[in-house]
């Protein structure tokens, strides 16, 4: 664990996916990373925010209308950023206290990266103007101290989709899948809703898949850095359909929010601003369903590979709202069928569009690339220099198409198998 990120825990059941887990080499390069941030510095570290150019977006969307059911650990709603963003929401863990009540830091921090105003000096959410839900669960520390209610993961899903909220948020995971589990992502997507849910930090040791996150409904949210390689503790393979900023996020350093440490978010901050950025796109296009939404993040994300192939890193690339935002790129497509199942929201299958017959490349799954791979997996672990020279893409391309930005480029492209139902 990166020291002073203690909020986060240990893995077992369920667990929330922000810490960090380093390998040891690295101990000696975070050696300062548990030093408090002066709230008022905060926000000159949030690099993220000018690489998807927040302020030019917020001129024209801010998230405003979009509200969004965040499940983790409970959100403090009295923070200076947070004040006056938090909605009634439900506590699932049937233990003392509230939704309001985060025994952790993680859920409060998820909020605040979605939806915080900046107020106090304090975070800045990439969608000031969305609303917070909050979901409360337990992670494994929570259910050793506490007597907790069994199925609170499904009741919080199950609660969020009946709630108003349109993007659900999850950057909890767990290795088990359940049934009610995944029939609960599946009314996700009946009832129009985006689940957007981390795909975990364990890349370097089982790498196993992740539930929700791995389940076809769900959008599985990979982490990247401000050069826009994937972190190397991001997990991979079928279950990562985007990747967001991950790497260098700061949040509250205890449950006391008092201050700000600087530390890593993971796939929990990748997930909690992938969600934001929905709800900037969607707040700009209200009439839209969530598979348009979701059909435009994609189209939109940076990348070097064909459009519709993911990597097994990075999905179908850097998500990028400022495409659709400030340029008014990407094809929202079928408002009726989904681009991670190919169904029909109801559950019907997808017919193909008139005149839109597939060719028999287009039906097959894709081929996987050997060569892709081999690059993808060596930018993965951190060796860009060796991509280059093995045929791999530069880090050049410049979130949003304008210069003068940080770089978020697609650096992998590696094709994968569409992930089929758990």
């Amino acid at each position: 664990m990166t020291a002073g990120m203690g909020r986060h825990q240990k893995r077992v059941r369920l667990r929330a996916l922000g810490a960090l887990a380093v390998v040891a080499s690295w101990s000696v390069l975070f050696a300062g990373v548990a030093q408090p941030a002066a709230a008022a510095d905060v926000q000159s570290k949030q690099w993220y925010l000018g690489a998807l150019q927040a302020e030019e977006m917020w001129k024209t969307s801010t998230g405003e209308g979009i509200k969004v059911a965040v499940i983790d650990t409970g959100v403090n709603p009295n923070t200076p950023s947070l004040k006056g963003q938090v909605l009634k929401g439900f506590d699932a863990t049937g233990v003392a206290g509230d939704e309001n009540d985060d025994y952790s830091g993680h859920g409060t921090d998820m909020a605040e990266l979605i939806a915080g105003t900046g107020a106090g000096g304090g975070i800045k959410g990439l969608a000031p103007g969305a609303k917070i839900i909050p979901m409360r669960v337990s992670n494994t520390e929570f259910q050793n101290e506490n007597s907790v209610k069994a199925g609170d993961s499904e009741d919080a899903i199950e609660a969020a989709i009946d709630s108003d909220a349109q993007i659900i948020s999850m950057s909890f995971g767990s290795d088990f899948t359940s049934v009610r589990e995944r029939a609960a992502a599946k009314l996700a997507q009946k009832k129009g809703k985006i689940f957007f849910a981390a795909v975990g930090n364990n890349a370097k040791e089982d790498n196993r898949e992740q539930y929700p996150a791995a389940y076809p409904e769900v959008v599985g949210v990979a982490a990247a850095d401000r050069k826009g390689k994937v972190a190397e503790y991001s997990q991979n393979g079928g279950i990562v359909d985007i990747a967001a900023p991950g790497q260098e996020i700061p949040g509250w350093c205890n449950t006391s929010f008092q201050s700000y440490c600087d530390g890593d978010g993971g796939t929990s901050a990748a997930t909690a601003i992938a969600s934001a950025s929905a709800a900037l796109v969607w707040s700009a296009h209200p009439d839209w369903t969530a598979n348009q939404v979701l059909n435009v993040l994609f189209d939109t994300a940076s990348r070097t590979w064909k459009k519709g192939d993911r990597s097994a890193y990075l999905g179908h690339g850097l998500i990028r709202p400022a495409m659709n935002i400030l340029k008014g790129k990407g094809d929202p497509g079928d408002p009726d069928i989904s681009p991670l199942t190919e169904e029909r929201t109801g559950g019907s299958p997808a017919s193909p569009a008139p005149n839109s017959t597939p060719s028999a490349s287009e039906s097959q799954q894709p081929a996987q690339n050997e060569n892709a791979d081999k690059v993808d997996e060596t930018v993965a672990a951190g060796d860009t220099e060796a991509a280059a020279s093995d045929g791999g893409v530069p880090l050049s391309l410049i979130v949003g198409g304008i210069a003068g930005v940080a770089v978020l480029g697609a650096v992998v492209f590696a094709v994968v198998r569409r992930r089929g139902a758990a």
